[in-house]
């Protein structure tokens, strides 16, 4: 068979490209720096919705702790690179939405008949006493909304919550009533309103969500163990309305979900993408997020395995575990400017460099690091930051430079921070991590490059 060159050119260029998507890592635990703002992701409790080949991250801002300060969206097309788009909704002076309130659980689907986006949140007081949702409208996906209230489904107690869509365009509210147990209520036609109830476990099950995967439905859900994390468990039908099956594990058992929880299952391809929350209840701002692959074998058992990184394509709908990397050591590197070695047991070797920034603007680079593909990928960058609040740095790599966030780490035990980059085939990169603004930047343990 003759091959064209055209054919071979177009054949290229998709491997290329798929290539290219496939190296950006999903690093569960990371601080996850926004592309425009230079400040960790705050979606927390999130729920996602794909917009053409879009997909919007809706979630709570914790910036300032536990009230409620915005429900914020986030845009990507690629499920790695976050950008901040805006506020859906923000705190007013008085009512559901003013100062000292709980708003939590954020989760948008559209409607097909009033061509409005639909926002459903857990709404309450600070001791928790009022148990209600509320609603909102857009007319744009990551748009302002209208809010338009707060009730309690059917006359009961709602506090986590989720929404799920089915393919009839029916709607359900998936909602914990502490007295009575885990419900799903059929949604008006608009949305707006609960309609009826589907189905009732007697169970205490929190962080409700539901996946349909070829024919079956699967609700994921939490434990009540508080901010603490737990074994979250599934269940698996036919109908919502049941016969539902028995609360099984998925993670594995004694892992705590790898130290998360439930806040929701995203479709991908043929499978699905687990959203979880590491909540950190002390310090809500530095929380992060946990999203790890689900494994689905037979007609009802799901899986999932922990990874330290992995690599999501999107336009394919397919993953695959994360590259090898090199590992570059700090104290190797050039050390410049008044940054200077300090003892660190929990460091890789035993060594970290810290007076980065500060007034005479001291730096660490990493010269000669080794990739063998000319493609966008994740750096991960070992650190520590004794603060309670992050740090920043700027880091430029082969001259194009960023900001990026550095959550609060503790134990002595070195955190990761994403770093999204275009590298060079060879030992010709160059990483610099510095400050410009003279305020100190993290302690810097090493990074890990991808290396193939």
């Amino acid at each position: 068979m003759l091959l064209t060159t055209s054919w071979l050119r177009a054949s290229l260029l998709l491997l290329a490209a798929t290539t290219a998507r496939a190296t950006l890592q999903v690093i569960p635990g990371a601080t996850w720096t926004a592309t425009n703002t230079g400040a960790h992701v705050q979606a927390h409790g999130a729920g996602v919705i794909k917009v053409g080949s879009t997909y919007y991250l809706i979630g709570e801002d914790k910036t300032d702790g536990s009230a409620f300060q915005n429900i914020n969206c986030y845009s990507s097309t690629n499920l790695v690179e976050w950008t901040y788009v805006g506020a859906l909704l923000s705190r007013t002076s008085s009512g559901d939405l003013g100062p000292n309130r709980v708003v939590e659980r954020p989760k948008v689907i559209y409607n097909d008949s009033t061509k409005k986006y639909v926002l459903y949140m857990h709404i309450d007081s600070s001791s928790y006493g009022e148990a209600k949702v509320g609603v909102a409208t857009g007319d744009s996906v990551c748009g302002a909304y209208a809010y338009r209230g707060s009730f309690q489904p059917l006359g009961f107690q709602s506090r986590d919550l989720g929404l799920f869509k089915d393919d009839d365009g029916a709607a359900y509210l998936l909602t914990e009533d502490r007295a009575n147990g885990l419900r799903i209520d059929q949604l008006s036609s608009d949305y707006l309103s609960v309609s009826k109830s589907t189905y009732l476990w007697s169970d205490s099950i929190e962080a409700p969500a539901v996946l349909k995967r070829q024919g079956t439905y699967y609700m994921f859900g939490s434990k009540l163990t508080g901010w603490d994390p737990n074994d979250n468990v599934y269940s698996t039908a036919t109908s919502l309305s049941g016969p539902w099956s028995a609360w099984k594990t998925f993670a594995d058992a004694g892992s705590n979900t790898y130290s998360s929880q439930t806040n929701f299952i995203l479709p991908f391809g043929n499978d699905a993408i687990y959203l979880g929350d590491r909540w950190v209840s002390t310090n809500l701002m530095r929380s992060t997020y946990v999203w790890l692959p689900l494994t689905f074998s037979g007609t009802n058992t799901v899986s999932m395995k922990n990874y330290v990184n992995w690599t999501p394509n999107a336009g394919a709908g397919t993953w695959a575990a994360g590259p090898s990397e090199t590992t570059p050591e700090a104290e190797a590197a050039t050390i410049a400017n008044g940054a200077r070695t300090l003892s660190c047991s929990g460091c890789s070797g035993g060594t970290s460099v810290g007076y980065i920034g500060g007034s005479d603007a001291g730096s660490v680079t990493f010269n000669g690091v080794s990739s063998n593909a000319a493609t966008r990928s994740s750096i991960r960058l070992k650190y520590l930051n004794g603060d309670s609040t992050q740090r920043y740095a700027t880091v430029t790599v082969n001259g194009a430079s960023q900001k990026i966030a550095f959550l609060p780490t503790a134990g002595g035990t070195p955190g990761t921070s994403v770093l999204n980059v275009d590298l060079k085939s060879g030992a010709s990169n160059t990483v610099v991590v510095t400050t410009t603004d003279g305020t100190w930047g993290p302690d810097m343990d090493r990074i890990m490059v991808p290396s193939n």
